[in-house]
């Protein structure tokens, strides 16, 4: 592949992307990550089905949410360490072990008190194949001499594959529990999982990230591996306040689509609000390279901050199709962006903990939002949990025009502070 994407289209460099990966990897790190996105809704559903409480439901979901939240960047870290084959294979096949336990436990009318180390344990062991899938397509970009603006193409086409398995998890552990029972669907995660996240982990792409891509021994040392800038610490908090709109947003759509008497529309308006975000997020390979990053970020949280002020206004059912959406729109430029600062800023020797954090970031904000706006939805009606999901979208914006993103030194061409390309250079698009 050329390192100059200069005249190429999204088609072309989509065409690209998918040639760079192979026909195998993209599948495998989809199937591989999406039981992850069925157990969180699964594992709550699973224990209110055969508890027959909504408190133990929302303990072991919540266990669940914090073991990933914790475990995540230091499985990112060993991964930086020891490369992602080892991790990832014992990771995968120790979280069908444990989603399988948790299943029969919960059938077997365990107590709380083993339910709930049972969804920490499943949550602790998620072998974080999205932020891992994403680090392996940037080392193989990078070695490939891909430019910046390819590399973005790579992040956006994963970041597309994170919303679209964050939709069809979800349904099709609703599917399962209206056909069947939520406990078949969380089965099916764990031998999805032990199937394809150990073919993940054994691809042979996963030698591309044992050492980082364009390393140099600038960037390889052991000072600058323990190093990150003050900026990678202000990304993880602006995608935990994602998470918080997200879980904000969800606890809002409940509250409102029950209020309205149709409590079976909020999966499918959350689910309308996730395609939007996936299309979105692939046209952003069309964006010339002069839009530089730090002008992405501003430009997406600005429209966080827009798109959502009507969420506290809406008051019926198709009100709030049309602004959820539309409000899709904003949230994969945001994580999309966000992943590319974060891959431009931290030493490649820390880049898989990095990405595991920022996803750690989301998982852990959302459940906490989650948490405290439905308490505030239950009390004050859905406009209190939207102004929640309002809240984090002003934080964040307020992070993006007061970090200042620096690259780190890297033999990959110096970017200004905005992430764009200087002048002549050949990761101008």
């Amino acid at each position: 592949m050329s390192p100059n994407s200069v005249g190429r289209g999204p088609h072309r460099m989509y065409r690209d992307t998918l040639s760079l990966l192979g026909p195998s990897l993209p599948v495998l790190s989809f199937l591989g990550r999406l039981p992850t996105a069925m157990c969180q809704l699964g594992s709550v559903l699973l224990v209110a089905e055969t508890s027959g409480s909504l408190a133990t439901a929302g303990l072991a979901g919540g266990a669940l949410a914090a073991g990933q939240t914790v475990a995540g960047p230091l499985l990112g870290r060993l991964a930086d360490r020891r490369g992602q084959r080892g991790p990832v294979l014992a990771a995968s096949l120790a979280n069908a072990v444990a989603v399988a336990a948790l299943v029969l436990a919960a059938v077997a009318d365990a107590p709380t008190g083993l339910l709930v180390p049972l969804a920490l344990l499943a949550g602790a062991t998620v072998p974080q194949i999205g932020p891992l899938a994403r680090t392996r397509s940037v080392a193989l970009a990078r070695r490939a001499g891909a430019d910046d603006r390819t590399v973005g193409a790579v992040l956006s086409f994963e970041g597309t594959l994170d919303e679209v398995s964050f939709v069809l998890g979800p349904a099709l552990v609703g599917l399962a529990a209206a056909l069947a029972h939520p406990g078949a669907a969380l089965l099916g995660a764990s031998l999805l999982l032990a199937v394809c996240g150990t073919a993940f982990a054994l691809h042979p792409t996963a030698r591309a990230a044992a050492t980082p891509a364009g390393a140099s021994t600038t960037r390889t040392g052991a000072a600058e591996r323990t190093r990150l800038p003050a900026s990678a610490y202000a990304l993880r908090v602006t995608m935990v306040l994602q998470g918080a709109m997200f879980g904000a947003s969800q606890a809002g759509i409940t509250a409102l689509t029950a209020g309205l008497g149709a409590p079976a529309q909020a999966g499918l308006v959350y689910a309308a609000m996730g395609v939007m975000s996936a299309a979105v997020g692939l046209s952003l390979a069309a964006l010339p390279a002069r839009i530089g990053l730090t002008l992405r970020w501003r430009a997406a949280t600005a429209g966080l901050v827009v798109l959502s002020l009507p969420l506290l206004a809406v008051d019926s059912l198709v009100g709030l199709y049309a602004v959820v959406t539309v409000l899709g729109a904003a949230y994969a430029p945001h994580l999309i962006t966000v992943f590319a600062l974060t891959e431009r800023t931290v030493p490649a020797g820390r880049l898989a903990e990095s990405m595991a954090f920022l996803t750690s970031g989301v998982v852990g904000g959302q459940a906490l939002a989650l948490a405290l706006s439905g308490r505030l939805a239950e009390q004050h009606g859905a406009p209190a949990a939207f102004a929640v999901a309002v809240g984090a979208a002003v934080a964040c914006a307020a992070l993006s025009w007061t970090v200042r993103t620096v690259r780190t030194g890297a033999p990959r061409g110096a970017l200004t502070p905005d992430g764009a390309a200087p002048s002549g250079s050949a990761a101008r698009g």
